[in-house]
């Protein structure tokens, strides 16, 4: 089968989870002999841009969409300005603009997006499919995300193949503008996805909270689950590491680092875990600058800058060297999540997770058996459950061989990716005896 991923980049300046999702089911659909494109948009996926080659450019680069957009002006400017803005130096540089990963102040450009030929980056659209009509011949065409929706007609009707698209945490950038807006961008998403002959949700929790949103019917969304190759990480038992608790995401408000920090700063303040660090990655954009500098002067404050520890390199190596040095993990997201495929990563590793009881958590953690939930997503109910999980090791031992034991089991990349080929084949199908 000939498989188009078409994947929104973040630059690799933070912990994406959905550039990683996309990329791990890229890998294990190309093991299955599956030819499999991934075309980035915006930005490359990662930092050291292993993503991107020569013959596959990146779309709608971030810099010059956006000028566009608020200035007419560069919609009209020759070729060789769109070249030098869409250079791989100053996508690297656009990654670290504050703004450049959220929603507030991109609310008519997510509409404008979203309207597809209708919208300002009708030329854009454009090249992308010229492009991908000239050099593919995909059997279908997977979108990352249902804000990408805007491209699904123009793709669908050229190519003459179906769209699938995936839903993984849109509402995070959705509900989070001003609500006349959110309520505009839900509308069109919802119309748009009348170009989509399948939805694939990352979790049940998160089925049900899109159909919901974008009014879709039961049968059109077929939960598949985040999956990872369990034999690219090192299982460790906990009782042969040191007791550090750990948190791997971007470094922002909204995924709760600060929890963390507070409730680290009250476990603290007992004797008994004086052996006890705090390690803490994941990366940050400009965004997260300030949050940061009164992260970093709490932990001041409190005499804690030799037991946290700021672990820069969070991807591949880096990333490994960094599970070596926990045993327990906690990202409090404040409003939970789709998914968070951190916590595979982290069971995988033989690390017990402690996470809110929020968004797809609790679906994860009772499939995997590897951590614990706690209710309220306050500083003290995570300290309460990170002394409760760190003054135990024989549950913290149980945890971390059960949680490897279960990413084993219903987490599994090449399960998942299978699962994944027979909605494409279905899809191909139907579509073709529709034609």
């Amino acid at each position: 089968m000939n498989i188009m991923h078409i994947i929104p980049g973040s630059g690799g300046s933070f912990y994406c989870g959905n550039c990683l999702r996309d990329s791990k089911y890229v890998e294990a659909l190309r093991k299955s002999d599956h030819m499999v494109r991934k075309l980035p948009m915006y930005l490359p996926l990662f930092a050291d841009e292993h993503d991107l080659s020569r013959e596959i450019p990146v779309f709608y680069g971030a810099i010059s969409i956006y000028l566009k957009q608020l200035f007419p002006i560069f919609r009209k400017a020759p070729g060789w300005v769109d070249r030098a803005l869409n250079s791989k130096p100053m996508l690297k540089l656009a990654s670290k603009f504050a703004g450049s990963t959220r929603a507030k102040g991109l609310e008519e450009m997510t509409v404008s997006m979203l309207l597809g030929e209708e919208g300002q980056q009708k030329d854009e659209l454009q090249k992308m499919v010229d492009w991908i009509v000239e050099n593919c011949d995909p059997d279908v065409i997977h979108l990352s995300n249902a804000l990408l929706l805007g491209l699904a007609h123009q793709l669908g009707e050229r190519l003459n193949v179906p769209v699938i698209c995936s839903l993984q945490d849109e509402d995070v950038w959705v509900d989070v503008m001003k609500p006349s807006a959110a309520e505009s961008v839900w509308k069109l998403m919802s119309k748009k996805a009348d170009h989509v002959a399948k939805f694939i949700s990352v979790s049940d929790y998160y089925a049900g909270v899109m159909k919901e949103k974008m009014s879709l019917p039961e049968a059109k969304v077929a939960p598949v689950h985040v999956g990872v190759d369990p034999a690219d990480y090192t299982f460790k038992p906990v009782k042969e590491k040191k007791r550090n608790i750990g948190y791997v995401s971007r470094m922002s408000h909204g995924n709760g680092m600060d929890i963390l920090v507070d409730a680290f700063i009250m476990l603290k303040q007992k004797a008994e875990f004086d052996d006890v660090n705090l390690v803490l990655t994941g990366g940050s954009t400009g965004d997260d600058k300030k949050f940061l500098s009164d992260i970093r002067s709490s932990i001041r404050e409190h005499g804690l800058q030799e037991q946290v520890e700021f672990h820069e390199d969070f991807e591949e190596q880096g990333l490994r060297d960094y599970l070596e040095k926990v045993a327990v993990v906690s990202v409090p997201v404040r409003n939970g999540e789709a998914f968070g495929i951190y916590l595979l990563e982290c069971m995988a590793s033989g690390i017990p997770v402690v996470q809110p009881a929020l968004g797809a958590f609790p679906e994860i953690v009772e499939l995997s058996g590897g951590g614990v939930i706690y209710q309220e997503n306050t500083p003290e109910a995570l300290a309460q459950a990170l002394e409760k999980l760190l003054s135990d090791p024989e549950e913290m031992d149980r945890l971390s061989r059960t949680g490897k034991e279960g990413v084993d089991k219903h987490f599994h990349i090449d399960v998942q990716a299978e699962r994944m080929v027979e909605v494409y084949e279905k899809a191909i199908q139907s579509y073709s005896q529709k034609a």
